[in-house]
């Protein structure tokens, strides 16, 4: 059997880098020599080469976090170039980077979500009137930005504003939303046509940490994660199921991990993962690795999907 060139995409020009660049290691490592030509570019110098050498390239892993690698621009990049790659494309992957429109579509889907605020960033905010719009404590966020970049809580009206200047120096728009103290758990999807729930994860950052913000989130040991989680099979079936219709909503494709969080018996869902973290330690490589797919074998299956899926979209070809 010929082998597939895989055109390995990691690094980009995000805060995410540095992780977008570990990932894609790893994922090197993993990826079966015997079934894969690798070439790897990384999209902060190499977008030339990789349109120069598009002709012999089968199928891209983008293995990219935040924008301009998970948010549809390497996508549309790579649908110009007629490249399948795995995961969402422009559409999914642009819905779900931005927090306001996955709100609005978890809502038309008739998913629990908290309650919630956009602001613009130089909008002038009533903190006072917000706080008690909505009930102390807040979780503020750059609406379009990954891995709790510019993330806070607040637990003050006195501190919003900081907060709200913190997440704006990552973006034009600010989400504020209640804070839920619950069980945080995240739920993988995988597939085109049929969806397959991986088992759900639940996370516990170490007491140091106020929330699962970057630094608990890729620090070593910074957070306990149990698989499967620790909840009933009612819940699981539910939580897996709200997975499914997050990807659904958001028009994924191929794979995706939806965070949630537990309170009092209901389920609320915070925000959906086009690209989740791919280090062989990731959350949704370890679901994988618990439904009985190991790294290398988890990216075959990426790699047949994303294949699959351009044959779907291009049934001519």
């Amino acid at each position: 059997m010929d082998k597939l060139t895989v055109a390995l995409l990691a690094g980009g020009i995000s805060s995410e880098r540095a992780i977008s660049l570990q990932s894609g290691e790893q994922v090197y490592a993993a990826l079966d020599k015997n079934k894969y030509n690798v070439l790897q570019y990384d999209p902060k110098t190499d977008l030339a080469r990789l349109v120069q050498e598009a002709p012999k390239i089968d199928v891209a892993l983008i293995i990219l976090h935040g924008p301009y690698g998970e948010d549809g621009t390497v996508q549309g990049l790579l649908d110009l170039l007629d490249i399948p790659y795995q995961g969402s494309g422009v559409l999914g992957s642009a819905l779900a980077m931005n927090k306001l429109a996955t709100k609005r579509l978890y809502e038309k889907a008739g998913l629990p979500v908290p309650a919630y605020v956009v602001y613009e960033r130089d909008e002038r905010v009533d903190t006072e009137k917000c706080a008690a719009q909505i009930g102390l404590p807040l979780v503020v966020k750059p609406v379009e930005a990954g891995s709790s970049v510019g993330m806070s809580i607040v637990k003050t009206a006195a501190d919003l504003q900081s907060a709200l200047e913190k997440a704006g120096d990552y973006g034009r728009a600010v989400l504020v939303e209640s804070y839920i103290e619950g069980t945080e758990l995240t739920g993988g999807v995988i597939g085109n046509k049929e969806l397959e729930a991986l088992p759900l994860i639940e996370i516990i950052p170490d007491k140091t940490y106020e929330f699962f913000d970057y630094e608990a989130k890729y620090t070593a040991g910074a957070t306990q994660e149990i698989c499967p989680a620790r909840i009933n099979a009612e819940l699981t079936q539910k939580a897996q199921s709200y997975a499914k219709i997050a990807h659904r909503a958001l028009f994924c494709r191929g794979y995706s991990r939806t965070d949630m969080i537990l309170k009092d018996g209901e389920i609320y869902v915070l925000e959906t993962n086009t690209i989740p973290g791919m280090t062989a330690t990731s959350l949704l490589p370890q679901a994988a690795q618990k439904a009985g797919m190991n790294f290398s074998r988890l990216l075959d299956k990426l790699i047949d999907l994303g294949i699959e899926g351009h044959q779907l979209i291009h049934p001519e070809k």
